[in-house]
Parts: structure tokens; C-alpha cells; sequence
């Protein structure tokens, strides 16, 4: 099915919801998302909602605030507790069920108080085959997911944004911070503090998709893989070690595979 196509399908699976709460991250998906729900709906009939939480980057809240106002629509957002959930702090390969569970909890609450029947997330199709426990919450909570409905992949989400002149179409994926840290670790507020302030810090020297894997006393940096080159050329990977010497790691390691998605699910031996 052509690009063009699919969206008109999007559009026509908007109209059959009539109003619809949309998650929204300010992400490449759900801006998209939310986008085409405003031009099939009406603003009157959209109401999108942001999670605020420690586990998420601070950047991202920024990049929400402008498409909110760019798009003019009304936006609730809410604080997220998914760190005082013992099952979610004990970092075990369900995490990103308890973190989604309580984010569509949330959501449920706002979509009855303004009697929305059909809440919306940004899965997309090309998120069918990663390890995602996520979907048995939105399962639960009844979640719909019209990118995946649709059948639009990532790349076909980045090139109708960029046709829809949106910000978001090249910006990087932005998973969430817990997501640094091999399961079984525990999740902490200190912890999460010392990634994100560590990977802003490494974000100033301009590699593309980095990624600070943190095993307790070892870093291992993720960039994308044709950087990898660049960084001893321009003797940037000294400018890496002293930037996370500050944080008390004892040894940094470069992952010589590069970025890729989902890279600390490859440990897991049962899908629970």
C-alpha cells in the first residue's frame, strides 16, 4: 500500500473514533499522530495528554510545549508514579508494562472525565516484532493504535511529517531513561539524574542516536555506526572519557555494533 494511501486510511480510522484522547510524547509518532487526528477532527474533538515524569528526558517536555502550541490544541499534563511501583524499581523485563500501565491509568481517568471513549498511542508498525510488554497494558486498558492499524512504518511516519511540516520528522528516538539500564538493575531517582545529565552532556558534542548504557561502575556508549570512525579522528573519544570520568565510571566502553534499538533485550533468554 502506497504512503498516500495509508494516510488516508489513518484519516478514515480517525473519523470512525470522533473523538479521541491522544498520548502524546512530542515524539516523532505521536506528533504525527496527533497531527492527523487535528485535520481529520476538528481541535474540538482532540484532546491530547503528556506524562511528566523523572524517567523521561527533560528535553522531550520542551518539544511537547512548542508542537502544543504550533498545533493549538488543549493539553493536559500529568505526573506519572511509576517510580513508587516496587514491580517498576526492580527493573525486571516487564518494566515497560508497569510504566505503560500506569501512564494508560492515568489516561483512562482523563478520557471518562471528558467522555472520550478512544485513547490513542504512537505504536507504529514497524514496532510489531521488538519486545515491547508495553502492548499487554494497552491490552488491558484498551488502548488503540492507529499507526499500527494502518500499517505505517517509522520511516513512512518520518516522510509524511516532513511533508506535513512538522519539527519532529528527523528528530532521534527518545526512549525513555530507564530503558540505560540492564534488567535487573534498579531503577532510582539518582541514577536516572546521573544518565540524563551524563547524555546531555554527551549530546553537545553532536553524535548521532548516543546512547549511555549504564552498568554500575562500566558506561557503554552506543553512537550510530558510520560515527564510529569520527570520534577517533577528532579525538572526540577523550572528550567522552572526561565527560563521564565526572560521573564516577571506572571504565567506558565503546559498543562496536553502534546504536541499535532495543539493544539490552538481546539479554533476555524468557519473554515474560
Amino acid at each position: 500500500m502506497r504512503r498516500q494511501d495509508k494516510l488516508k486510511k489513518l484519516q478514515s480510522i480517525f473519523k470512525r473514533y470522533k473523538k479521541v484522547l491522544i498520548a502524546f510524547s512530542g515524539g516523532v509518532d505521536s506528533t504525527f499522530l496527533l497531527k492527523v487526528a487535528v485535520d481529520s477532527l476538528g481541535k474540538k474533538n482532540v484532546l491530547s495528554a503528556t506524562a511528566i515524569s523523572q524517567t523521561y528526558p527533560k528535553s522531550d517536555l520542551l518539544t511537547a510545549n512548542r508542537i502544543i502550541e504550533k498545533l493549538g490544541i488543549k493539553n493536559i499534563f500529568i505526573n506519572t508514579n511509576e517510580l513508587n511501583n516496587k514491580d517498576f524499581v526492580c527493573n525486571t523485563p516487564k518494566r515497560c508494562f508497569w510504566c505503560k500501565n500506569e501512564l494508560f491509568r492515568s489516561l483512562s481517568k482523563i478520557a471518562n472525565k471528558n467522555k472520550i471513549n478512544v485513547i490513542c498511542d504512537g505504536t507504529n508498525y514497524s514496532d510489531k516484532d521488538d519486545y515491547r510488554p508495553g502492548m499487554l497494558a494497552s491490552q488491558k486498558w484498551n488502548i488503540r493504535h492507529p499507526l499500527l492499524e494502518a500499517k505505517m512504518s517509522k520511516n513512512e511516519i518520518r516522510i509524511l511529517s516532513k511533508k506535513l511540516g512538522l519539527p519532529t520528522w528527523n528528530k532521534e528516538i527518545s526512549p525513555c531513561l530507564a530503558s540505560r539500564f540492564p534488567y535487573g538493575q534498579r531503577i532510582t531517582i539518582k541514577k536516572l539524574k546521573k544518565i540524563s545529565n551524563a547524555e546531555n552532556e554527551l549530546k553537545k558534542l553532536h553524535l548521532k542516536n548516543l546512547r549511555l548504557r549504564d552498568y554500575e561502575d562500566t558506561a557503554r556508549i552506543e553512537i550510530d555506526k558510520d560515527q564510529l570512525k569520527k570520534i577517533f579522528k577528532t579525538n572526540i573519544y577523550n572528550k567522552i572519557v572526561t565527560i563521564l570520568k565526572k560521573y564516577n565510571y571506572k571504565y567506558i566502553t565503546l559498543d562496536l555494533e553502534g546504536y541499535r534499538t532495543g539493544s539490552l533485550n538481546q539479554a533476555i533468554k524468557k519473554i515474560f
